[in-house]
């Protein structure tokens, strides 16, 4: 996690940070040698109760499939041992139900359809030989949406990846399934509890929850983490807090995080970013948009000062960035936990130098740890996609 990364970073004078190219996954930068340093929030300065907000996220869909679009209850069901089945990085295959680990080529590494566990001779059965998902060249490089599949790399969609896999068991269960077509209900479900609106009007599960109890499922950022982020101001850092969170929310979680005075160690704050499109669309397709109470106001032509703004584009802000540094080409770095929306796009479109927050880190340490003072492996189970690779 952040505060894991922060911590081999907080000496910012003479800092190596690992730089997450698609080049090469260990090239090194200084921070000291950045000028501006960019933060996602959540799952990145943010960390939230991965437990508590997991059974929130799942709940909170659930419940809309059961009472708004008439799925069996037994949804609402689920036992500690489920979310073994939930790791970033699985990918949905909306066509046949299956749900797949790829190997870096597109090879179909492990597979389930819904919950139930392929065995090597259903992938070569399904697959052929070879195993390759007929998919991968489209999504390969691009991390693009599509009404056939849907990748998983994200904590706050992660759940649905468990319950796509029970509703494909309680269709089959039901019925002679040959096409599958429940993926609507399930994006009516995210967008029920995650619209714009949600925080205000206190409709659906998610939000409500997280309003009534943050601590529930929120960590407060370390002390030392909240005086590096302030020693970086005052070196003259900018610094910038972006993220595809609605102000709203964005303030409730920092001031929890961060204390009520967050605002004054970001330069500029820009929420409902739409990652990855952000780093990616023009000015003319994603302007940036002023806040009063909250609210979005008038498209602006152009980004002229340091502020709290929503949506928005890179080009724009680099503008701004260029002045504010003084600077032809200002040093880049962001800190985000998502490759789709955070690390890919920043570094692709804008060569800025990307640090990738990947909270599992953070156990496979501790296991580490474990390992080397037991001289014997950990005795945490893995999840079902984490055994070794299928072999032909």
């Amino acid at each position: 996690h952040v505060d894991a990364v922060l911590r081999q970073t907080a000496e910012w004078r003479d800092p190596v940070a690992v730089c997450s190219h698609s080049t090469a996954m260990a090239e090194h930068f200084s921070l000291a040698d950045c000028d501006v340093i960019g933060f996602d929030l959540d799952h990145t300065l943010c960390r939230y109760n991965v437990s508590c907000t997991f059974a929130l996220i799942y709940d909170s869909f659930a419940q809309f499939l059961v009472e708004h679009k008439g799925y069996d209850r037994e949804l609402m069901s689920v036992t500690p041992d489920c979310w073994d089945f939930c790791f970033k990085g699985l990918l949905l295959d909306l066509e046949d139900g299956n749900l797949l680990k790829l190997g870096e080529d597109g090879t179909v590494l492990r597979a389930s359809h819904g919950t139930r566990i392929l065995t090597v001779e259903e992938i070569l059965e399904t697959y052929g030989k070879k195993r390759k998902w007929k998919h991968f060249k489209t999504i390969n490089g691009t991390f693009a949406r599509s009404g056939k599949y849907h990748f998983y790399d994200n904590y706050f969609d992660l759940p649905g990846a468990l319950l796509c896999a029970r509703v494909v068991d309680l269709l089959d269960q039901n019925r002679n399934v040959k096409k599958y077509e429940f993926w609507k209900d399930v994006i009516a479900s995210i967008e029920y509890n995650y619209k714009a609106s949600a925080f205000k009007e206190d409709s659906g599960i998610y939000f409500p929850s997280v309003k009534k109890d943050p601590g529930k499922y929120l960590m407060r950022c370390s002390e030392s983490v909240k005086d590096w982020l302030r020693k970086l101001k005052n070196a003259g850092k900018v610094l910038l807090l972006i993220t595809s969170s609605h102000s709203d929310y964005c303030r409730l979680l920092c001031e929890h995080i961060l204390g009520e005075d967050f605002e004054e160690i970001f330069d500029i704050i820009i929420t409902n970013a739409l990652k990855p499109g952000f780093f990616t669309q023009t000015p003319q397709q994603r302007p940036f948009r002023t806040l009063v109470n909250d609210e979005e106001r008038e498209p602006l032509p152009s980004l002229e000062q340091p502020g709290w703004y929503s949506q928005g584009n890179w080009n724009h802000l680099n503008e701004l960035l260029k002045k504010i540094t003084g600077k032809s080409e200002p040093k880049v770095v962001y800190f985000g936990d998502s490759m789709r929306s955070d690390i890919f796009p920043a570094h692709s479109y804008n060569n800025c130098e990307t640090v990738l927050v990947l909270e599992e880190l953070e156990v496979e340490a501790s296991q580490q740890v474990t390992t080397d003072r037991k001289d014997s492996e950990p005795s945490e189970k893995k999840g079902k996609y984490e055994a070794g690779d299928t072999k032909e």
